[in-house]
């Protein structure tokens, strides 16, 4: 049945993710895990349906004003959806939904929350210090590292549902410095919707998805993103990067130890 508990987690992720548009997997992923004791591989399948259900109205937003390039999206997409494919069957072989498995994933998930913070926090100096770099390379070597990136998101996000968000759009603001940020993280959305619903259809096949807790998630987080959204441009980025990051990479440390 529908858990009040969940919802409100819902709400309060969503109006996160409004604010800073930061993915809801590096915030909610943990808050089931260590909250609410429920099991990494089932808060990561759950998470991914959910992001892919929240994404897809972000996808369409973002295709009504024409600020997303499908030719980055195919790129991205190229490379992560058959890596999540390859990383969903080796789950799949694998007992992964023991304790032992549960220790290692929650591992990678914290290592994960870690570099996305780094990634959240020096943003803007990791642009400025790599994207001259990379400007001067042909579309076909930009081309080519863009289906690498993906490729490694897909691995990341079929793990831990964290990736797509924060580590993708850094990396796309370093790969494309001459396309309008707003055009990026259209792209950046766009390309997660496929990736989290297959990532997310694979955990439902392995049983490790909880409908109710899905539904309970929708619930809460839709009124949150928009309450979010709504009051973004009242509230200081310069306060909440840094709070955002240093969030994560407590919780990250947390569960590395």
């Amino acid at each position: 049945m529908i858990h009040p508990l969940y919802s409100l987690a819902g709400v309060l992720v969503g109006m996160l993710v409004g604010l800073t548009g930061v993915g809801g997997g590096s915030l909610m992923t943990p808050l089931l895990v260590l909250i609410f004791g429920f099991h990494p591989a089932t808060a990561v399948g759950t998470d991914l349906l959910y992001a892919s259900a929240t994404k897809s109205v972000g996808t369409v937003v973002h295709g009504r004003h024409g600020s997303v390039d499908w030719r980055i999206v195919r790129r991205l997409a190229s490379g992560s959806v058959p890596a999540a494919l390859l990383t969903l069957v080796a789950l799949a072989l694998s007992d992964w939904q023991t304790a032992g498995t549960g220790h290692v994933l929650t591992t990678i998930l914290g290592a994960a929350l870690i570099v996305t913070a780094v990634a959240i926090f020096f943003r803007h100096r990791i642009v400025d210090r790599l994207a001259p770099a990379f400007s001067s390379l042909d579309e076909a070597k930009i081309g080519r590292f863009t289906v690498l990136l993906g490729a490694v998101l897909g691995v990341l996000v079929s793990l831990t549902s964290v990736g797509a968000g924060a580590l993708g759009m850094t990396a796309l603001l370093v790969l494309y410095p001459k396309i309008p940020v707003a055009r990026l993280v259209g792209s950046d959305i766009a390309h997660a919707v496929p990736l989290t619903l297959i990532a997310g259809l694979g955990h439902l096949t392995m049983g490790s998805v909880d409908g109710w807790l899905l539904a309970s998630l929708l619930i809460g987080s839709i009124p949150g993103i928009i309450l979010g959204s709504m009051i973004a441009s009242r509230v200081s980025e310069r306060v909440l990067v840094p709070v955002l990051a240093i969030t994560l990479a407590i919780v990250g440390i947390k569960l590395v130890g």
